[in-house]
């Protein structure tokens, strides 16, 4: 059984407290967006396939009981909310994306005449109640086409390096790269999966490495600075990633420490494939210099657990998250399919996701 880090039902809600992870499992309530935001800013929940879908159930949380008179109402109330939530964290997109296309819907039914003010929330509250099952059944293909992309590769087994969390607690479940790996695991051909401890907030290390002894994938924990000498000196098939935010040219955000991992892969001449669902990519925004990067505190760098660890004075530069250029990528593996980041935006743009429509 896969790790539930996004616990819903019925208006209630509850997400597993990543930051008290691997050594304590605690479940919080989300109780309304303010709850969503904090959880999200805090970086309690993170990953942004589970960022774009806690800030949006937050909603649905908050409106699930209220009564509307009237449309217009309820309209401005959700837009008001849904501006506030994509304040949160910048780069990666899920989440605007996401309160795009539900502001869209909500639109819609406001200047429908024959959709109550009740239908048009419940219809709100389906949609965003649908990103759970959406997610999860993305995710499912996106290991599958990452598997046979992998399994192409020469080699019977295969050894493959990851960066950051990518997997059930970066989702609604199974995971995006981690399902890649779960996916080869699952078929027997994975012999070895190395994670990065992913400083300074050790995503790697805390996260992933918790969901794989979970799984009981066999895996190994190196620190950033050794994936040069690990490439050097161990066969590795293929490094996996995810995206936070994938430009129309192929350029992607990922973790800060991604891009120079990516750069030691093409010197070792080790595939590197991003592995993202669509909604991860933003078509309007051409390339990874237009992407904005969230800068965090100073003290995700100098303390660890209230601990000073820095020399008392020193300046930080703390960036969340780091460009990798397409050039450097082998390919970009979604829920449709693996595509040559040249190629991304062409072969996806013609692609219909999803329909906002709603019978009510």
């Amino acid at each position: 059984m896969t790790l539930e880090a996004i616990k819903y039902a019925k208006g209630k809600l509850q997400i597993l407290d990543q930051l008290l992870l691997p050594l304590e499992t605690h479940y919080i309530d989300i109780n309304n967006v303010e709850d969503g935001w904090t959880a999200i800013r805090s970086m309690q929940v993170r990953g942004a396939p589970g960022i774009a879908i806690v800030g949006c159930l937050s909603l649905v949380v908050e409106i699930y009981n209220k009564i509307y008179d009237s449309k217009d109402a309820l309209f401005e109330e959700i837009k008001k909310k849904f501006l506030y939530l994509i304040t949160s964290r910048p780069t990666a997109v899920n989440l605007l994306k996401e309160t795009n296309k539900f502001l869209d819907l909500t639109n819609k039914l406001k200047n429908d005449n024959t959709v109550s003010p009740a239908d048009m929330k419940n219809c709100l509250i389906g949609a965003i109640e649908n990103l759970l099952v959406q997610d999860i059944s993305d995710n499912k293909a996106i290991g599958k086409h990452g598997a046979e992309t992998v399994l192409r590769l020469p080699g019977e087994k295969y050894r493959v390096l990851t960066h950051c969390n990518t997997g059930s607690l970066a989702t609604a479940g199974y995971g995006t790269a981690l399902g890649v790996i779960r996916q080869l695991h699952e078929l027997g051909k994975l012999e070895l999966v190395y994670c990065t401890e992913t400083r300074p907030y050790m995503q790697g290390s805390r996260l992933t490495a918790y969901e794989l002894v979970y799984e009981k994938i066999p895996s190994t924990l190196v620190c950033d600075s050794a994936v040069a000498a690990l490439f050097q000196n161990t066969n590795i098939t293929a490094v996996l990633v995810g995206a936070d935010r994938v430009a129309a040219n192929g350029d992607t955000a990922n973790k800060i420490g991604t891009y120079q991992i990516a750069i030691l892969a093409k010197h070792h001449n080790i595939s590197f494939y991003v592995c993202a669902p669509i909604s991860s990519i933003d078509f309007n925004t051409k390339t990874g210099n237009d992407i904005p990067i969230e800068e965090r505190a100073s003290t995700e760098i100098t303390d660890i657990k209230n601990i000073r660890i820095a020399a008392p004075g020193i300046s930080c530069w703390n960036p969340a998250f780091d460009i990798t250029p397409a050039n450097l990528i082998t390919g970009i593996i979604t829920e449709v399919g693996c595509f040559l980041p040249v190629r991304l935006e062409q072969e996806i743009l013609h692609l219909k996701k999803g329909s906002t429509n709603c019978s009510v």
